[in-house]
């Protein structure tokens, strides 16, 4: 079975990690020096690298394998009956110096049972256990918990770093590709560079980077096909599809996604900049419109005048 491109090239060091600020090089860089860490919370959209850099201060700072849990605010994290786990955990010594707990989206844990229950045993074992949180939101995440971590949000990297990397990975598998179809892949899935190489791997087939099938299409996938009807200038088609697709629940989501291809609109800066107005409104009116299928749908109409 191959190995996926996502665990094959995840930086394991903080050498091979690409920080995209420097100041937080030089943080990491001074927890691994001392040793030691504060609770942690890494915040950033979906693909950023947060839980990658938390796995290389795991490894950096040397934890036992057993001194380490992981776990997933949006599974079995988000039910309180996670927390008597938490609690044994927490409850015996360390093999090491101390241990960690690593919850992924650590946003989707319950705020009225599961976040007040892990507030008290990050306070009760603070001299033991270390807490490293991710999340996509962090304003889902209770104050108090935000005031006893030290909180680094990673920001995402721009399109021409993301699609080099992206490149990089299939010109090391010795896959050839066009840049007009590389580029297809990276405004359908950008800033996610985990889901960006998931389809790229998915998609090379005898040595060569391929549009995928329409007809046996992944879940998720739908955005390859807007991109391509946006480019054939299918305004229509691609807005059914868009609208199709979005639910409700992720309107800020595909507004975002439509300001991160703004020369999806226009290659001119200007009616960029215009596109940037009209999606702001957009997003503005959210709240206003009950109907987020035509809020979108009338955005996109205003879009393809530009």
């Amino acid at each position: 079975m191959k190995e996926l491109w996502t665990e094959k090239y995840r930086p394991k060091t903080s050498s091979d990690y690409v920080f995209i600020d420097e100041n937080h090089r030089q943080q990491v860089a001074a927890w691994v020096k001392d040793g030691t860490i504060p609770h942690l919370l890494f915040s950033g959209g979906p693909g950023t690298g947060k839980t990658t850099l938390a796995k290389v201060l795991i490894n950096e700072l040397g934890i036992d394998e057993y001194d380490v849990m992981y776990a997933n605010g949006s599974k079995e994290a988000r039910k309180i009956e996670w927390v008597d786990k938490l609690i044994g955990f927490c409850q015996t010594m360390p093999f090491g110096k101390f241990k960690i707990v690593l919850i992924d989206e650590a946003d989707f844990m319950n705020p009225s049972s599961v976040q007040p229950a892990m507030r008290n045993l990050m306070e009760d074992y603070s001299h033991s256990v270390r807490f490293i949180l991710t999340c996509n939101y962090p304003n889902k995440i209770l104050p108090a918990i935000h005031s006893r971590c030290q909180h680094i949000n990673i920001p995402k990297t721009d399109h021409t770093e993301f699609t080099a990397r992206a490149a990089t990975v299939l010109v090391t598998e010795g896959i050839e590709f066009d840049i007009d179809t590389l580029d297809s892949y990276v405004k359908a899935t950008y800033p996610d560079l985990r889901k960006c190489l998931n389809l790229t791997q998915q998609n090379s087939q005898s040595g060569s980077l391929i549009a995928p099938n329409v007809n046996d299409r992944a879940v998720g996938d739908w955005k390859l096909d807007c991109v391509a009807m946006f480019k054939a200038g299918k305004i229509r088609e691609a807005r059914t599809l868009l609208c199709q697709q979005s639910t409700p629940e992720e309107a800020d989501v595909t507004f975002r996604w439509m300001y991160d291809n703004l020369d999806l609109w226009s290659k001119d800066l200007e009616r960029q900049d215009q596109a940037i107005i009209i999606i702001r409104n957009g997003i503005a009116n959210i709240p206003l419109v009950a109907d987020q299928e035509i809020n979108l749908s009338a955005t996109i109409c205003e879009l393809a005048r530009l």
